[in-house]
């Protein structure tokens, strides 16, 4: 599940280009547009805004002009190399973007130039212009921006698949939701009110704590002053039934220690080795040594269950993936989820959004789009 991005210009890069005109809405070669490329490992400075030029899509492709472009946490690993799901640098990264069709390759039936589509795709996202497989497209619904529908798939897909398919969430139960206040914190709260009475205990800075408290989380913890564990057992002393982790190392075995008999773990991230702009070899070595580690006889005796959720690897399941989204975009029509979008930058200032995400200052998703805000842009100009 990839996008195609055309192959780097071999020009330096073009921070200051200008977007390139329409492109031709009959499929023909593509006019030169921007894309954001990571050039090497390291810090902000190895993304950079890049000409690029390809062509119409592919039999079975769509080409989408694109609005809005949602950045992962995975995005954040893969600049720094920890991401094994991104192909080697120089590499246009993005796993999720919205816009509209603007071509059709041959044998695409299921689409039509001007259809508003979500895409997703294992990388090369972060573009003015794709070309993707119709099979990785879907239809927005009504009613939903070109930002919404950029932070609604990888969030959404993941928190929903380990709430319900892992989870199997039901009525008066408790979870305990990492990092609340960011994109699957966010989803996966929001997802937990369309089942009754469930307690939701979330971590977040305390600065975040009373719009996670509007949000429907009961019990926020300040993990930075607080111990998780020992607030949680304050409040449910046997624990709770389901523990979002996102985070690795030895907070995995503080998850499974906070289970209630009968109790789920699912462990979907590694944001301990994340503690500054590049890669910190102690930090990946204090995360691997006291990563969790159990056998199947362990399991046995504690009545609880483990589970891994990797949405990059599901690149192939598209009748598994695409059942998540239509029951996600029903929900959305419905009014029971709606993206929280913490802010839009274009893609010139993709440094700064990757700092707010970073430095976990985000409440809700963070947005990138190739051209800047209309209200920004007037500003500049006054």
């Amino acid at each position: 599940m990839s996008a195609e991005p055309a192959p780097a210009a071999a020009s330096p890069p073009a921070t200051e280009l200008a977007p390139g005109p329409e492109p031709p809405a009959g499929g023909g070669e593509a006019a030169e547009h921007r894309a954001l490329v990571l050039t090497g490992f390291g810090g902000y400075e190895k993304v950079k805004v890049q000409a690029r030029r390809g062509g119409g899509p592919r039999p079975g492709e769509v080409s989408v002009c694109v609005r809005a472009c949602g950045l992962n946490f995975a995005d954040l690993m893969a600049r720094q190399g920890l991401y094994d799901r991104l192909p080697p640098p120089p590499v246009c990264p993005g796993m999720e973007c919205a816009g509209t069709v603007r071509a059709l390759g041959d044998g695409v039936r299921d689409r039509q130039v001007g259809d508003k589509v979500m895409v997703l795709a294992r990388s090369g996202l972060w573009q003015e212009v794709v070309n993707v497989p119709a099979s990785q497209t879907f239809l927005m619904p009504e009613g939903m921006s070109f930002e919404e529908a950029a932070a609604l798939l990888v969030n959404y897909i993941t928190a929903y698949m380990i709430l319900f398919d892992f989870g199997n969430l039901r009525p008066n139960q408790s979870v305990l939701i990492h990092m609340a206040a960011g994109g699957v914190g966010t989803a996966a709260i929001q997802l937990c009110k369309t089942v009754e009475n469930v307690t939701i205990f979330g971590t977040a800075s305390a600065s975040k704590h009373e719009s996670l408290k509007e949000s429907g989380v009961a019990h926020p913890i300040d993990y930075r002053t607080m111990d998780y564990a020992e607030e949680v057992r304050k409040i449910s002393p046997k624990g709770v039934d389901i523990v979002l982790d996102p985070l690795g190392g030895s907070d995995t075995s503080k998850a499974f220690n906070l289970l209630k008999p009968m109790g789920k773990l699912i462990t979907y991230g590694v944001a301990n080795l994340l503690t500054g702009q590049k890669k910190n070899l102690m930090a990946m070595a204090k995360t691997w040594w006291n990563q969790f580690s159990i056998n199947a006889l362990q399991l046995l005796h504690h009545n609880k269950a483990v589970c891994g959720y990797h949405l990059g690897y599901m690149d192939e399941e598209f009748e598994l993936v695409g059942g998540v989204v239509a029951k996600l975009v029903n929900l959305y029509s419905q009014g029971k989820i709606k993206p929280k979008i913490d802010s839009v930058w274009p893609f010139d200032q993709v440094a700064d959004a990757m700092r707010q995400m970073q430095e976990k200052k985000n409440v809700g998703k963070v947005i990138l789009v190739p051209e800047a805000p209309k209200e920004e842009s007037k500003k500049e100009e006054n």
